[in-house]
């Protein structure tokens, strides 16, 4: 079989390709020999599925073989594209709050692939018995609230009236019995300071009295060093008398002037006379040691004057600042009583008076009980609970309990299944072709399910993007410039693939 000149980057008509055996001819002699082998090797390895997507494809997009220039192109009757299955309106990613981050998952109440309806509780999280607590508390201090706007409308009992008055005369006995007590004290201070005074001054008296006896004692002690002095000069006078007469006798005994009889009375007398000399030097000694002791006798006392008058003094003194304490804390309990009954008597006048302004006080009470009991609740409902906003089926559980929730992932995710539709990633090249309506056909390109789906187009995409749905084959371009197309697939056709969401299709518009 004999093959068509093939320029670089064309691919070969279908009933223009080689046999194996003419491939490896027409592949090594052709100038686009690094371009095609890429395609070759993928063409072998690709699945069925894969094959019969080259194929469509291939019919959508003509070959650029050199075509004779008397056959016209044949015409495209149809666009294919790679796809996925998704439920009506995507995936509904159901998250907690993103407030919430880094709270736990405490119980999952569906199961995957459940089916769920609007507003049903999906999972719990672990403050709810913290939340339920808060609810608790506020409706607690609503009834709390409630009890005393009644209160307040039903105004005071006699018997409250009562108690008040009594408390205010009860008040009126202890201010009167502190102020007693106090001046009591008071009293007693002032009596201790002038006792205390007395006392003082008597010691002083006292101790000038000793005093003035101790002058008297060095008075008469220098009257008698005088009397001494005067005796001890006359005696030693004398002495030096006796002694200057007696220096003859020693020479008059000896000349025989005088008898030995005579001469010894004369040393007698000077003997005599020295021992009343040094008698009286003794005396004068010791009234002079008289003299010192009365002396020192004396400042003792006067040193012990000083301190009575210095412990009066400090005495008294502490006595007086007692005395304004005990004045100024007097003065201070009668302030504090007067304060204690003038509010209670405050007090009475309030209990026997219904305000209107203390009934709305109340109800403003009761009012904001009331709202923070619907803020509980909502904060429990809207916190604590995860639900589903709208009715569909559990596709997938990410979290678990004991799991952390974490901004940007959902606890579950679902869709509504019942009504699921394809949506093909068309080339930005071929989209101009594509319209509402077109009728439709699907593969499975993993055989996730058998035969056919049929449907019709339903919405054309606004925005060009990359492509999602991966091929298998590698030579694909990921890159490419796709639109997505939203085709819906009929209702006998929706129960074969409610369980295939995100599975990949091959999808095939007919123009």
């Amino acid at each position: 079989m004999s093959t068509k000149p093939i320029t670089m980057g064309q691919i070969p008509d279908l009933k223009d390709q080689p046999n194996s055996k003419s491939v490896t001819h027409w592949v090594t002699k052709t100038k686009a020999f690094r371009f095609t082998i890429p395609i070759v090797v993928g063409g072998i390895l690709a699945t069925g599925v894969a094959a019969i997507y080259t194929l469509k494809y291939a019919q959508q997009r003509p070959t650029e073989l050199s075509p004779s220039p008397s056959l016209p192109p044949p015409a495209i009757k149809s666009v294919t594209a790679l796809g996925r299955l998704e439920p009506a309106g995507e995936v509904i990613q159901v998250s907690a709050p993103s407030s919430l981050e880094g709270a736990r998952v405490q119980e999952i109440l569906v199961n995957e692939g459940d089916w769920v309806r609007a507003n049903q509780v999906i999972a719990v999280l672990d403050n709810r018995d913290r939340l339920q607590s808060d609810l608790d508390i506020a409706q607690k201090q609503v009834k709390i609230a409630q009890a005393n706007l009644n209160k307040v409308k039903a105004g005071a009992k006699p018997g409250t009236i009562n108690a008040q008055t009594a408390k205010i005369g009860r008040l009126g006995v202890e201010s009167q019995g502190e102020k007693d007590a106090r001046q009591t004290n008071i009293n007693s201070l002032e009596t201790q300071l002038i006792e205390t005074q007395k006392a003082e001054d008597a010691k002083i008296q006292a101790q000038e009295k000793s005093i003035e006896s101790k002058q008297a004692a060095i008075e008469s002690q220098k009257a008698i060093m005088t009397a001494q002095v005067t005796s001890v000069n006359r005696l030693k006078e004398e002495l030096d008398n006796a002694e200057e007469d007696f220096e003859r006798y020693p020479k008059l005994a000896a000349d025989g002037t005088i008898s030995e009889s005579e001469f010894k009375r004369r040393s007698l007398g000077v003997k005599t006379a020295r021992g009343l000399y040094e008698e009286a030097q003794a005396n004068l000694s010791q009234a002079q040691a008289n003299l010192s002791q009365a002396r020192a006798n004396l400042s003792q006392e006067e040193a012990k004057l000083i301190e009575i008058q210095a412990n009066k003094t400090q005495t008294l003194a502490t006595l007086r600042e007692k005395r304004t304490e005990a004045k100024v804390n007097r003065k201070k309990t009668e302030d504090v009583f007067q304060g204690q009954i003038k509010e209670e008597e405050a007090t009475l006048e309030e209990i026997k008076e219904v305000r209107p302004v203390d009934v709305q006080q109340a109800e403003a009470e009761v009012e904001r009980a009331l709202a923070g009991v619907q803020k509980a609740q909502t904060d429990l409902k809207s916190l604590a609970y995860v639900d589903a906003k709208e009715a569909g089926q559990i596709l997938k559980i990410n979290k678990r309990p004991g799991a952390i929730v974490e901004q940007g992932k959902p606890i579950v995710e679902m869709g509504k299944t019942d009504q699921m539709i394809a949506i093909a990633e068309v080339y930005e090249s071929d989209i101009s072709k594509v319209r509402i309506g077109q009728r439709v056909t699907i593969n499975s390109e993993g055989k996730a399910f058998s035969g056919e789906l049929h449907g019709n187009v339903r919405e054309i995409g606004l925005k060009i993007g990359k492509k999602d749905s991966l091929s298998t084959d590698p030579a694909a371009d990921v890159d490419s410039r796709v639109v997505e197309v939203k085709i819906r697939l009929r209702p006998e056709d929706n129960k074969r693939v409610a369980g295939l969401t995100f599975s990949k299709v091959i999808v095939e518009i007919f123009l």
